[in-house]
């Protein structure tokens, strides 16, 4: 029978859609539509159509440029008590590029197949949490429901290149200040299976360029120091390091995003010819370059060391350019991480408010990319990486990107119970100030049964409540 409600309710919205029917699925499909891959996303047409959305709910918004036309849109849903820090929602406009004659669909249509797959670039990476924010508050609104906690979602410009005009410029501004932030939930990976991925850290993003110098000679020689020579040793000692990481993965020691990854990406050398290259000549330059990614519990102190004195050390002649692509910790020298305990007050309201969904959680990773979740964390805010999708290949950024309608659908059943949840607890909590005391809560509603799950990581000073951050 379940299977049989899934085949009802994709053939219903396929042709609903296509009869241009206002539905979940009809809206998702047209911000799919908007064309925002790099290099020249196009930011103006889907903001444009966000604020059309907002309005439509009844939510404040107002759009922000800390970089010409690279705009910040903030909207607003306004809590019945503002004083206390809010939650925001976060997500980012911009898309990669993506390869027209090697999919099975034009990338920007957002086709729906028959079996209710929508394909698209950004189906999954991360324009399906962008518009499941805005149908969880659309069915909130329909039940009468009003948050206690001021709610706020932002759509970010350029996370795809790094985010340093966007989230990185947002976090350190005083309209980010006076939104008295506690918690942000921003984006995650699908899950191949039934459970829930959810993501506690990111890993930090290096680029290595090592450069390696020597005389030039006749191809038929053979010398020490040789551009080439020297820069084949440091390839080979790196790729020494990267298959002690790999092993600890392959062993089921650690997942992939928990060790040090190091990957060459270009190698630059030789003479060029008409033909290609002049083979008969040593060159005098040689070059490579690498993607690093550190985990947050890695010491960059010890990986700067290693590549000064291991992988280009100076004696054979050659120098380095290290680009370290935004923060390593945070602004107490704390590893970029949030905690999944119960030492911080919001990890057991979500995971509580994902299981009364029907959802489940696996273990909370660490995130082997990067997202603008950092720039948050690198002020202390807790911040979780969260997308829900079960049961779909993992696509971001390759060919034929898709989401399954019912999958999207589902997604947003998640995200409402998380949001409902979220604000009940904030409201136990609160209307009860007076009452607590420690390792216990007088309170006889239901939502405040699952306080006693956390409610030794509140502290309680006289009758005020401090939350713990």
């Amino acid at each position: 029978m379940p299977n049989l409600r899934l085949i009802f309710v994709s053939f219903f919205l396929f042709f609903s859609v296509h009869s241009q029917e206002d539905t979940p699925i009809a809206r998702f499909r047209r911000y799919l539509q908007f064309k925002t891959a790099h290099p020249n996303p196009n930011y103006a047409d889907p903001v444009s159509f966000l604020l059309s959305q907002a309005n439509a709910l009844g939510l404040q918004a107002r759009t922000l440029e800390f970089v010409p036309s690279k705009p910040v849109l903030l909207l607003t849903w306004p809590g019945s008590d503002p004083s206390l820090p809010s939650v925001l929602f976060n997500s980012h406009l911009d898309s990669v590029p993506a390869e027209p004659s090697k999919w099975i669909h034009p990338p920007f249509s957002a086709t729906l197949t028959p079996d209710g797959k929508i394909y698209a670039r950004g189906a999954q990476d991360d324009k399906c949490i962008a518009m499941q924010y805005l149908e969880a508050i659309r069915n909130l609104k329909v039940k009468g429901f009003t948050p206690l906690r001021t709610l706020h979602i932002s759509y970010v410009p350029d996370e795809e290149i790094g985010g340093f005009d966007g989230s990185a410029k947002f976090v350190k501004s005083k309209e980010f200040e006076d939104l008295n932030v506690g918690f942000v939930l921003d984006e995650g990976q699908a899950s191949t299976g039934d459970e829930f991925r959810v993501f506690y850290a990111d890993r930090s993003p290096w680029g290595l360029v090592i450069k390696a110098t020597g005389a030039p000679g006749h191809g038929s020689r053979m010398y020490d120091n040789g551009a080439m020579e020297n820069l084949m040793k440091s390839v080979e000692v790196i790729t020494k390091f990267r298959e002690s990481q790999f092993d600890v993965v392959k062993s089921g020691e650690a997942m992939n995003s928990e060790v040090i990854s190091v990957n060459p990406v270009y190698l630059k050398a030789g003479i060029p010819s008409p033909t290609g290259f002049v083979m008969n000549m040593q060159p005098s330059e040689a070059e490579a370059g690498f993607d690093l990614r550190l985990p947050p519990t890695a010491d960059p102190d010890l990986i700067r060391k290693r590549i000064a004195e291991e992988w280009a050390p100076a004696r054979r002649n050659m120098t380095y350019k290290l680009i370290e692509k935004g923060p390593i910790r945070d602004y107490k020298g704390r590893p970029l991480m949030t905690l999944t305990n119960e030492s911080n007050p919001w990890w057991p309201v979500f995971k509580q408010a994902i299981e009364a969904a029907g959802g489940k959680l696996s273990r909370p990773e660490i995130l082997a990319s990067t997202t603008d979740a950092r720039f948050m964390r690198e002020r202390g805010i807790p911040a979780l990486g969260f997308s829900p999708m079960t049961n779909t290949p993992i696509l971001l950024h390759d060919h034929n990107e898709f989401l399954k309608d019912t999958v999207y659908l589902r997604g947003i059943e998640v995200v409402s119970w998380a949001e409902v949840l979220q604000f009940i607890i904030d409201v136990c909590i609160n209307s009860d100030r007076n009452k607590l005391e420690w390792g216990q809560v007088k309170c006889s509603s239901p939502a405040c049964n699952l306080q006693k799950a956390f409610i030794s990581s509140i502290e309680v000073h006289g009758k005020e409540t401090l939350y713990v951050y």
